[in-house]
């Protein structure tokens, strides 16, 4: 088993490293590919030096699946070559997710989608899994009418650039801006560009990448997506409609039953989920699970993902384990 990952030396690529390595994946060669300034460097795993080499040799060297996460541009121009030979590409960026010949893919929800056939196979965006993560087995049970999101998201969604900005200004430094405001102390509405509508490109991923991997158009949904200055971790605050009633016992139930979920809801000990104790963890937590009063079968949630794992490393490699799993590769 031939792995690559593409786009090694950035912060998922690095998060992939870590993944592979603790859920001891099954491979027997790994290659690390990144843009030309970075061919050569070493970068370790498994407490070996691998030299990172340009994506034209790794097309060359044919491997089994390439977990990218280079962004769009690079998407768009390799992963078809790299299908070409015969790899799967698992995709980290938004160029394939709402192409209608491509899966869009949360193991624990639609991975039974996948067959031999799929060679780009794309990874949604990091809120949108761990918002789906929550309301799939909900969908399921007691069917969803509306969704109204608000989401608190870290500095590290946006890259290494956020990360440094941030931390130059608590210590009061001069640097690189990401971000057209100071993010320390500050709630920035802006993630990703705006759109027409008026809404960003961050706020419609929630809409069409959610009503896409839980197979119903039908769902309304309508988020505020804003960035907060904390380091690693994605907030949501979730009011959920249903066209059915449902009972918040049945509704924990439901959620506690299901893979890659942790309630953490107990009011008399302060317990709710908080980016901060999410953060280096896969699971989805979810808390503050409580029945909307002003309107019939409506719930709030707050959910909180580690970004960087689940929403993004984490899924790719799930992905991957499914399809090694399932002779699919």
């Amino acid at each position: 088993m031939k792995v690559a990952i593409v786009g090694a030396t950035g912060l998922v690529g690095n998060v992939m490293l870590k993944v592979l390595e603790e859920r001891n994946f099954p491979l027997d060669e790994l290659l690390l590919v990144a843009s030309e300034r970075s061919v050569g460097k070493k970068i370790k795993f498994k407490g070996k030096d691998i030299s990172v080499i340009s994506i034209p040799t790794a097309i060359e060297a044919k491997p089994d699946i390439a977990l990218f996460s280079a962004g769009g541009s690079t998407s768009l121009e390799w992963a078809p070559k790299f299908a070409e030979v015969g790899t799967t590409v698992i995709d980290n960026s938004s160029a394939w997710r709402m192409d209608s010949s491509k899966k869009l893919i949360v193991p624990e929800i639609n991975a039974n989608e996948l067959t031999k056939s799929d060679k780009i196979i794309a990874n949604p965006n990091c809120s949108t899994i761990q918002m789906v993560m929550a309301l799939a087995p909900l969908h399921n049970k007691y069917k969803i009418k509306r969704i109204v999101v608000s989401t608190y998201q870290s500095v590290s969604g946006t890259g290494v650039k956020a990360v440094e900005q941030m931390e130059n200004e608590i210590l009061g430094k001069k640097g690189d801006m990401a971000y057209p405001y100071p993010i320390h102390k500050n709630a920035i509405p802006h993630c990703d560009i705006f759109e027409d509508n008026g809404y960003t490109k961050e706020e419609m991923k929630l809409v069409n990448e959610t009503q896409k991997i839980l197979s119903d158009r039908t769902i309304a949904v309508t988020a505020t997506a804003v960035r907060i200055p904390t380091a690693g971790g994605h907030s949501e605050a979730i009011n959920v409609e249903f066209e059915n009633a449902f009972d918040i016992t049945e509704v924990r139930q439901l959620l506690s039953n299901t893979d890659g979920i942790t309630i953490q809801d107990n009011l008399e000990t302060n317990s709710y989920p908080m980016p901060m104790y999410a953060h280096g963890k896969d699971d989805v937590f979810v808390g503050r699970i409580r029945r909307d009063g002003s309107q019939p079968n409506t719930l709030n949630m707050w959910v909180v993902s580690d970004n960087l794992r689940k929403g993004a490393a984490t899924n790719t490699v799930q992905i991957a384990e499914f399809l090694i799993g399932n002779a699919l590769v």
